[in-house]
């Protein structure tokens, strides 16, 4: 056997055991711990430095790097051959939040530690400092690839263990969302610290190249983080009736699962983007084995769409990062460049701005916002890069069209808010009335596609298009009415369209055909369905005391004041979208039997699982319908503080409601 590859192998493994011997001609800092836990009561704690070289070590300063919370009392001294030095921290509790974390610097002239920036006669050691660090938020991504793990070893042929082993996994998150939910503090904001961020869990993971392990939530994702938990345990359970290859499906299922919880709580642009591409796969996968008969072009059509999003945002990241002031890591080493999605938004945002910075003799903000509005704007999917959805939807199966849209296309959007508004606010507002005329575009001709539509499942796939128009039109008004109409809009068609696409399913899994003149009648023989399909129909054209009015309503009061046509026009989406709503019920629930079905026992009604899949979801939609509130109290702070960031203002009053 050839043992050269394997020498390779053994070769790059790192020692981690191994420390390199200290050249007793120099100066040796040893400092332990290199990461401080402080009780969540605050106090002190030690670090001790040593010196293991065999010459004195100068200890030039001792500093802290964004640790507003801590506090050390300042050292310049010498350390001889072995000796050690204890160096208190204090940590002192913020009554704004419960949550710190800060970097020490020791600078010395150890030479095996980095050049401090500007001062090439210093190296800094550092020492992260936290103070009740959360792990839930890690939770709630790694557990379904735990599950996913645990689905591949379920021996085969046990295809209903998978099942239950997926429900379990994905019934994880949700309880932790419920908590989230629960914990969630709405007060605070940019002024509490941490950048308004919550439940974060922050360290070093690829030093070489500044990239960190960065998890937290702020009023701008805490709800998108519920949905997908909920709209996950819902598509586990309408996926019961899959029989063919149910293990990968399951493990396929939860790793995607995995890279959408990612996707909004990762605040390091780096690992942003892998958790982005971590979902395109399995979905690809979800489509191209388990959808219908033109699966393979539906998959490849998403993958190419979705990878060409993707190309752009590397790009921009690329450019971005390369652009980006120094800064130091939450270990308080230095860095040259940051990916961290806060400093990149709050500390960086003017530097990007400047008219002096290019990217191929063109504006560099205005050319990084556009490539990744484009990366984003493929995920809503937003005309006319849209095209990729209707056959996704119509071939894949029912609970991965529960995702798609109930999630997947809230991923465009979020994308925008967190990262286009947030690094780029200038170019934003130059962008502005564009996003707002292609919102527009969006209602319009999503509606008038629905109505052309025959097949069911595209109709209800059109009228995402349309709906997803509403959240651009109200973020590109500027104000806290629309920014909150947007994300309420975001989290309440994920409910309803997650409804509506297992009630599709439903109807195909008994009739085997989802043609909407194929049906007629369906109330005198699935009253329970009936009731259900009208009231997601209802919810989804926007009927004052479900869901999906307050979003559309908070979005026409934002934006009417900044444009007044363009909301106009838009505003005339609703009478369209009741029309085709109203139609396709008319057509498939009222009316005469359609002879065509001679053996009615073919269509028996809502089983307990369906019922179990849909009665959640119907629940949502109608408390929200008549108290709004505890969305909007959930993402009222994080709306503001985006708000102001973007235009430089904050919205008045608590939670406004008019603009």
């Amino acid at each position: 056997m050839n043992r050269l590859p394997i020498l390779f192998v053994l070769a790059a493994i790192p020692l981690w055991g191994a420390t390199a011997a200290a050249d007793p001609a120099k100066p040796h800092l040893v400092v332990t711990p290199t990461t401080l836990d402080f009780p969540i009561e605050g106090g002190p704690a030690q670090v001790v430095l040593e010196n293991r070289g065999g010459i004195p070590l100068n200890i030039h300063a001792i500093r802290l790097v964004e640790g507003t919370d801590f506090s050390v009392a300042t050292q310049a001294r010498a350390l001889a051959p072995g000796e050690k030095l204890p160096v208190t921290i204090t940590y002192n509790k913020s009554k704004l939040r419960n949550q710190a974390f800060g970097g020490l610097q020791i600078l010395t002239n150890d030479e095996s530690y980095p050049v401090a920036p500007h001062q090439p006669n210093d190296h800094i050691a550092g020492v992260a400092l936290r103070a009740n660090s959360s792990c839930l938020l890690s939770l709630m991504v790694f557990i379904p690839l735990l599950g996913m793990l645990l689905v591949l070893l379920v021996p085969k042929g046990r295809e209903d263990l998978v099942k239950w082993v997926a429900l379990s996994i994905a019934a994880v998150p949700t309880v932790l969302a419920v908590y989230l939910y629960a914990k969630f503090d709405p007060n605070v904001s940019m002024q509490s610290g941490n950048y308004g961020l919550q439940f974060i869990q922050h360290s070093v993971w690829i030093p070489s190249f500044n990239v960190e392990f960065y998890f937290g939530v702020d009023g701008l994702s805490v709800s998108m983080l519920i949905l997908t938990a909920l709209v996950s345990l819902v598509a586990v359970g309408a996926s019961w009736g899959i029989t063919k290859q149910v293990r990968g499906y399951f493990a396929m299922f939860l790793l995607l699962e995995a890279g959408m919880m990612g996707v909004f709580c990762a605040l390091d642009f780096f690992l942003f983007y892998i958790f982005w591409e971590v979902m395109l796969l399995p979905m690809y996968f979800l489509i191209g084995i388990w959808g219908g008969p033109r699966k393979e072009y539906a998959a490849i059509k998403f993958f190419l769409y979705t990878l060409a999003g993707s190309v752009l945002m590397l790009l921009v990241l690329i450019a971005l990062y390369y652009n980006s002031a120094e800064t130091t890591l939450v270990s308080g080493q230095p860095a040259a460049h940051t990916f961290d999605l806060m400093k990149l938004s709050y500390l960086n945002s003017r530097l990007f701005a400047s008219p002096s910075l290019t990217l191929l003799g063109f504006d560099f903000a205005k050319i990084c916002w556009i490539g990744l509005f484009i990366g984003f704007a493929i995920k809503i999917p937003m005309f006319p890069f849209h095209t990729w959805l209707p056959d996704a939807h119509v071939e894949a199966p029912t609970a991965i069209s529960v995702i798609l849209a109930g999630v997947l296309l809230k991923m465009g959007t979020y994308g925008i808010l967190r990262i286009n508004f947030g690094i780029l606010p200038e170019a934003t507002q130059w962008a502005g009335t564009a996003m707002a005329v292609f919102g527009t575009i969006n209602i319009l001709y999503g509606a008038f596609c629905a109505f052309a539509q025959k097949d069911l499942k595209k109709l209800v796939a059109y009228s995402s298009v349309s709906h997803m128009g509403y959240c651009l039109v109200g973020m590109a008004a500027f104000t806290q009415t629309g920014f909150n109409g947007a994300m309420m809009q975001m989290f309440n068609h994920g409910t309803i369209t997650s409804m509506l696409f297992i009630l599709v399913g439903v109807l195909y899994d008994r009739a085997h055909t989802r043609e909407i003149d194929k049906f007629g009648g369906m109330a005198t023989q699935m009253p329970k369905y009936a009731a259900f399909f009208g009231f997601a129909f209802m919810a989804s054209l926007g009927l004052p005391g479900l869901s999906g009015f307050i979003g559309e309503a908070l979005v026409f009061l934002g934006a009417f004041p900044v444009y007044r046509i363009i909301t106009i026009l838009a505003a005339t989406g609703v009478i369209f979208t009741a029309a085709y709503h109203l139609w396709a019920l008319q057509r498939i629930q009222l009316g005469k039997w359609n002879e065509i079905w001679t053996d009615k026992s073919i269509f028996p009604d809502l089983t307990l699982r369906e019922t179990l899949t849909l009665v959640p979801m119907a629940a949502i939609v109608l408390l929200l319908g008549f108290y709004p509130m505890p969305m909007l109290t959930l993402i009222n702070n994080g709306m503001n503080d985006l708000l102001q960031h973007v235009t430089g203002h904050a919205a008045a009053g608590a939670l406004a409601l008019v603009p």
